[in-house]
């Protein structure tokens, strides 16, 4: 299962960007022992690439037990990352020295969703 985006795929959400930021939702499925390693990567992201690609995190926290879901559908943690746009967002991936260390990532998760969202207008 891909954990990791992929070229083809970070070509389409660049040309599908209807401007502005994005807000990507990332759920993490763990490997065992992944989440020390996914520790020593989101503190390379803080430290490093957050501030330099204008990216912050919105919220990150553990699941918990689902109140509703299929068998399968539990993650073990949700994050919400806002990247100034999708083109931070793609610059950042690119960047050699992020590639240094998302294999930190790669190998920390089993399984991973990471979906761009967009806020809603206001009513």
């Amino acid at each position: 299962m891909a954990v990791d985006p992929r070229g083809e795929d970070l070509k389409e959400f660049v040309r599908a960007d209807p401007g502005g930021p994005v807000v990507m939702l990332n759920l993490l499925r763990f490997a065992a022992g992944g989440r020390e390693s996914y520790a020593r990567y989101a503190q390379a992201l803080r430290e490093t690439f957050m501030p330099r690609y204008g990216a912050e995190v919105l919220y990150a926290g553990d699941g918990d037990q689902a109140l509703v879901a299929e068998e399968g559908q539990q993650w073990d943690a949700v994050l919400l990352v806002r990247y100034p746009s999708r083109a931070a967002f793609s610059r950042m991936v690119a960047d050699p020295e992020y590639q240094e260390v998302t294999a930190l990532r790669t190998a920390a998760l089993r399984e991973a969703v990471l979906q761009p969202t967009r806020a809603w207008p206001a009513s």
